[in-house]
């Protein structure tokens, strides 16, 4: 889940991966070869809303049976277009809205029941995953892994026996803060209160890693994810972002950060969020941004939206090619071992060419085209979130031999 960005310096450049003596590849033999691979190695995506989506629906809120997966939907995830997409796991992201007034902890167990109600209807097309394992499990049985994954620390409510139940209900990564500054953790897009993470919010950090839970460090400021990273004994997530040195926003990684991801062992997910991922559209969106007053209805703020277009001209395109541009930056200052897809589906506008959940094998045919090789490609559709994942649970097998249940509380003094 995205929301209108700040603005950090940055710059913006194009990439490509095409070796200088490479052959032309067409389109067609790119998509071919990028269809035959997927359907051979497991593809994941780390976030997708589609919960939300279900929840919040202007027609079927909330009601399963009226948003029918076995259906051609109105947003961009259906079973159809996930089997055309060769998707073989996903992280549902079981997203609660940080700016609501009370009721997180009940939002959160209502998403989290939504969801697995979600997975129980589709027996044929989902399984309900909690290991590393059930991927290549769910991919052998031409099933898709369905994972929970929340989106804020705030559903946590400052309290270690929350998480831990969280745990037990499924939720397997937390990003730390969605973009509301926390008691103990600053939120990229929210003003900063702590320089970082608090001594409870590194304590929250050790406590995932004792359960193994993955850290996820998407949404977090660029103090919390040094921080989380001196922290953390497991490897970390960032389930759904960007590469800052492309599109100057504080919602995306910076190159410090990314260069430290070789040593932690993580997986960095890019996703398909157009005002992150170009400059221009960047600039767009936080012009937008600034004629919406706070608290604004859908219908005030499509309004406002007609009437800006109408002076700033429609929001700039983002291409498919601006994702690959992102996938082989983060390549290059991580490495290749460390990038992965997390495309942030949220009923939103997508890139030109990444309409949907089925579009997956075009972005991998962009970079067959750019000379990116099997190996390397096996590595982002799902290779790096598996490994990483793995090293997770095999660190919490080890912390809990020796440490207890931390009880651990927040300081408001």
């Amino acid at each position: 889940m995205h929301r209108i960005p700040l603005i950090v310096a940055g710059l913006c450049v194009s990439i490509s991966c095409v070796a200088a003596d490479s052959k032309p590849v067409s389109d067609d033999a790119a998509l071919g070869h990028a269809k035959a691979l997927l359907a051979r190695v497991p593809l994941v995506d780390g976030h997708n809303d589609l919960p939300y989506l279900i929840r919040d629906h202007p027609k079927h809120r909330g009601d399963l049976e009226g948003y029918d997966l076995r259906q051609h939907t109105d947003g961009e995830t259906d079973l159809a277009r996930l089997k055309e997409g060769y998707l073989s796991a996903q992280f549902w992201s079981v997203y609660v809205d940080g700016g609501l007034k009370e009721g997180w902890a009940r939002t959160q167990l209502e998403q989290i029941e939504l969801t697995k109600r979600m997975i129980e209807r589709y027996p044929e097309t989902f399984m309900l995953a909690t290991r590393s394992s059930d991927i290549l499990e769910a991919k052998k049985a031409g099933k898709i892994a369905s994972f929970l994954g929340m989106e804020g620390g705030h559903v946590i409510e400052n309290s270690m026996g929350a998480l831990r139940a969280y745990y037990d209900l499924g939720a397997r990564y937390m990003t730390l803060t969605h973009n509301v500054t926390l008691d103990w953790a600053d939120a990229a897009l929210d003003k900063p209160k702590h320089h970082g993470l608090t001594p409870f919010g590194k304590e929250v950090v050790r406590e995932m890693n004792r359960l193994g839970m993955l850290v996820d460090l998407s949404h977090v400021s660029a103090e919390v994810m040094h921080q989380a990273l001196d922290a953390t004994e497991a490897p970390v997530i960032f389930s759904h972002t960007g590469a800052r040195a492309l599109a100057p926003t504080d919602r995306n990684v910076p190159d410090d950060v990314l260069k430290r991801m070789q040593a932690n062992g993580g997986v960095v997910m890019v996703y398909y969020v157009p005002e992150f991922l170009s400059s221009k559209s960047l600039a767009w969106r936080v012009g937008l941004g600034k004629r919406i007053p706070k608290g604004s209805s859908k219908d005030e703020i499509a309004k406002i939206k007609a009437e800006y277009e109408k002076e700033a001209g429609l929001q700039p395109e983002v291409t498919i090619s601006d994702v690959a541009d992102h996938i082989d930056h983060i390549a290059r200052v991580a490495g290749k071992d460390h990038v992965g897809i997390g495309a942030d589906f949220c009923g939103a506008t997508t890139p030109t060419g990444l309409k949907d959940v089925s579009t997956y094998p075009a972005l991998f045919a962009e970079l067959i085209k750019r000379g990116w090789t099997d190996a390397d490609l096996e590595k982002l559709a799902g290779g790096n979130l598996i490994r990483t994942f793995a090293k997770a649970e095999q660190v919490a097998a080890r912390l809990q031999k020796t440490r207890k249940p931390s009880l651990a509380m927040v300081d408001k003094t």
